[in-house]
């Protein structure tokens, strides 16, 4: 009896018995998906994490059940067992192979044989053994699907009930941190659908519904949150309200009907004589508040934001960040109190659910200057003998042959139709690469490339609006400094290009998160990096685990209290904050003051200067734990576990020549961290990109020098002529083609129908009577011609 059998017969009989899937509120979700697998190029995934049963009580998942044939030993499913529930944070997970049960309490630790599965109520009263009336009333309300659209994730249901549990307990500062592209919007919306279906509110009474307010920073992520709530809009007309100046103009105030709000923090900010819009508020009147991006916002304790949330301060407030804790944001940290749940970016891309990335890193022999007396200075002044480093360029000196360069080389290593998003060192040098980039495109379209900057208003939002339409192709790139680096929501972004030092880890993760979103046929994006940027991938705080920061070693306290100062009146006008810039400048006209402000110098290089300038490139590869490695570090670890795979080169030729045993040898490499489109990479290094992966093996272990893929297809040509019939050897022959163009995965046995029924125009029949039924033996035999050693 197989495993599939064995759950048929016995172990859902069982679990009926127990009242799963019988009992009213429960449920029992089979081959319940936990990961994706994560992204190993071509299409392809590594293996999902896919649990036989997850069992459900009253919208909470209880329990997991790993099933194993009845042959099988009672406890052989038991390590998946465990290792499911401690992905999903279940306490409760069992092992079966029909004819007995092992269960295993993940909190205790207690494990042994049990005669039958718990009931649905008994496994709910061992998970919450303390009565909490508002935890059930939140798990009696489904979380909303909008009409299946949305795929359910195992991180965002944790997400959601750890935010609902501190609730239910009369916590009322909370914060989550997830990864930028795992759907923190989406979350909270789950979550304001729950508070608003259960009608929890600040009274604790359910008397009344919640008033909910999304508060961001930037229009475009109160509007993509205004939008991602419309199912409260649908059921409950006039529900959500968006908060606007206009709005507030028209009508005299702000607006108090409705349920949900959003607005920016800058609108709150406004008012008219010193009195802020957020004030006219009652202090009580919103339960619960959402602070999207909050690592930026309110949270900072200088900020003048912080009032807002101050002054709302009954509210139960719950910020959103994709920044773990580092000691530029310790204040976030500070306000709201430890995350009740992180999700990273490496868990991300582990999972499935985000892309991964490779970093070009890519330099030029005028990443420095020193002006010498053959250039020609524009306009502006030079320190003679100054070294211009990287923070120079494009803010006090300006060299437009050198971003020419940058330009034409990230233009000839891209796709060109792939979405691409370029960091520029300000508006100015985003303006000016942009024209660059459109005067060296390929392509005639006059919008391909545009700048989306503060400056470009409602131009730049309609280019970005089109961008992000992954229907659309136009704008293809487009150009930035600091206004995409966060709130971009683009799935098809391929292309991260950095023209600007990124001074903060912070602010690195950020920008790294605007090309980590899924999209169809997106195996991995690409960053161009002329900065150094790379180096924040050392920093020991990349993706790991919250760091704590240093207190002051006066007071022992963060931030320190010893040495907080008031601020400096102004010189000028002797107030604080200073009152000079409130009105323009009398001599330039400008806010703030221009007429000291130092002119950028232009240089334009000498001629001979131009034409030599040089570019250096590396490529970097990356561990599933996220730690970097060189192509060196890379090479050298792959030798010294390739002797665990083969003891030989005879042995390597033999293992790779068969379809299947070459197929477990790369999914035993792909365990060791060497997957399949790592080696494809090693291919550049070893600048045999059109030879096999065999060849990078061969030259990895043994020194072998490649042979191209063409180059093996000739001479195997040879040895298929004497060794196969004619028609035979046809398709043999349209087999390499393929192979040579491809690569060896066009070699794999489950390629051979596809490719069959390409030559026969989809008719297996038609394959089998030109080729006869030993086809398949034809197929996989004649590969060992293409590895033969032939020295």
């Amino acid at each position: 009896m197989n495993e599939t059998e064995t759950r048929a017969e016995h172990i859902d009989p069982a679990l009926k018995a127990a009242g799963w899937g019988v009992v009213e509120g429960s449920k029992i979700l089979r081959e319940y998906p936990i990961t994706q697998g994560r992204l190993e190029g071509r299409g392809k995934r590594a293996q999902k994490m896919i649990a036989d049963y997850v069992l459900m009580y009253r919208n909470h998942k209880l329990a997991v059940v790993e099933a194993k044939a009845v042959d099988k030993e009672l406890t052989e499913g038991v390590g998946q067992a465990k290792e499911y529930a401690k992905k999903l944070t279940i306490r409760f997970t069992y092992a079966t192979n029909g004819l007995g049960i092992y269960g295993i309490d993940m909190e205790t630790g207690m494990e042994g044989e049990l005669a039958t599965f718990p009931s649905p109520e008994e496994l709910w009263n061992r998970t919450f053994a303390i009565a909490n009336a508002w935890r059930d009333r939140f798990a009696a309300v489904p979380l909303e699907d909008k009409g299946g659209t949305l795929g359910e994730r195992y991180f965002r249901d944790i997400a959601i009930e750890r935010v609902l549990e501190a609730m239910a307990n009369g916590e009322d500062r909370l914060l989550l941190t997830l990864a930028t592209g795992t759907g923190k919007t989406l979350i909270a919306f789950q979550i304001a659908w729950k508070l608003f279906q259960s009608r929890w509110n600040l009274s604790r009474e359910p008397t009344r519904r919640p008033r909910i307010l999304f508060l961001a920073d930037r229009n475009i992520l109160a509007n993509q949150a205004y939008n991602a709530f419309s199912v409260f809009e649908d059921r409950s007309p006039g529900s959500c309200v968006r908060i606007s100046p206009d709005e507030i103009r028209r009508t005299g105030r702000p607006p108090t009907n409705g349920s949900i709000f959003f607005t920016i923090f800058q609108t709150f900010m406004c008012g008219q004589n010193d009195s802020p819009y957020f004030g006219q508020y009652p202090q009580d009147f919103f339960d619960f508040i959402i602070i999207d991006e909050c690592h930026r916002g309110g949270a900072n304790d200088e900020g003048n934001w912080r009032n807002i949330m101050e002054y709302f301060s009954p509210a139960v407030q719950l910020g959103l960040t994709a920044t773990p804790k580092r000691r530029e944001n310790a204040d976030t940290y500070q306000y709201f109190g430890e995350p009740v749940y992180i999700y990273s970016l490496k868990d991300g891309i582990n999972d499935g659910f985000l892309t991964p990335f490779r970093v070009k890193q890519i330099s030029t022999t005028l990443d420095e200057y020193v002006y010498t007396p053959d250039d020609t200075v524009i306009e502006g002044e030079l320190e003679a003998g100054k070294r211009y480093k990287e923070p120079d360029f494009n803010k006090i000196i300006e060299i437009k042959e050198r971003e020419k360069k940058r330009v034409e080389i990230f233009m000839g290593m891209i796709d060109q139709s792939h979405k691409t998003l370029v960091f520029c060192a300000t508006q100015d040098h985003a303006l000016a690469v942009r024209d660059l980039i459109n005067q060296a495109k390929a392509t005639h379209d006059p919008n391909y490339c545009a700048r989306v900057t503060a400056n470009d208003g409602s131009i730049g939002e309609m280019h970005l609006r089109d961008f992000q339409d992954n229907e659309k192709s136009i704008p293809t790139i487009l150009t930035t400094s600091q206004k995409l680096s966060t709130g971009v929501d683009a799935r098809n972004v391929r292309n991260i290009v950095l023209m600007r030092p990124v001074n903060s880890i912070i602010e690195f993760k950020q920008i790294i998160g605007r090309g980590t979103r899924l999209y169809d046929g997106k195996d991995y994006f690409t960053i161009y990096d002329f900065v150094k940027a790379h180096h924040h991938f050392a920093d020991v705080e990349w993706d790991g685990e919250p760091v704590e920061p240093e207190p002051c070693s006066k007071c022992q306290s963060y931030p320190c209290v010893c040495e907080v100062l008031p601020p400096k009146p102004c010189e000028a006008c002797g107030q604080t904050p200073c009152a000079c810039l409130k009105e323009p400048c009398p001599k330039c006209g400008k806010r703030p003051c221009e007429c000291e402000r130092r002119r950028r110098a232009k240089v334009k290089l000498a001629d001979g200067k131009e034409r030599t300038i040089q570019h250096m490139m590396m490529t970097s590869f990356w561990h599933a734990d996220g730690t970097p490695i060189s192509a060196q570090q890379f090479m050298e670890m792959l030798f010294g576990k390739l002797p665990e795979f083969f003891k030989d080169e005879d042995e390597l030729r033999a293992l790779w020549c068969q379809p299947d045993t070459r197929k477990k040898l790369l999914e035993g490499l792909a365990e060791e961290g060497f997957k399949r489109e790592v080696l494809t990479e090693m291919q550049t290094i070893i600048d045999a990109e059109s030879s096999d992966l065999f060849d990078v093996l061969a030259h990895v272990a043994y020194a072998l020098p490649p042979l191209t893929r063409e180059q093996r297809a000739a001479k195997a040509k040879v040895e298929i002529s004497t060794h196969f019939n004619s028609r035979q050897q046809v398709f043999l022959d349209f087999v390499l083609s393929h192979y040579v163009s491809v690569g060896v995965e066009e070699l794999d046995q489950d390629k051979l129908t596809p490719l069959l029924k390409l030559r026969y125009h989809n008719s297996i029949t038609d394959a089998v009577a030109d080729l006869g039924t030993d086809v398949g033996t034809a197929f996989a035999g004649f590969q060992k011609y293409l590895y033969q050693d032939v020295a």
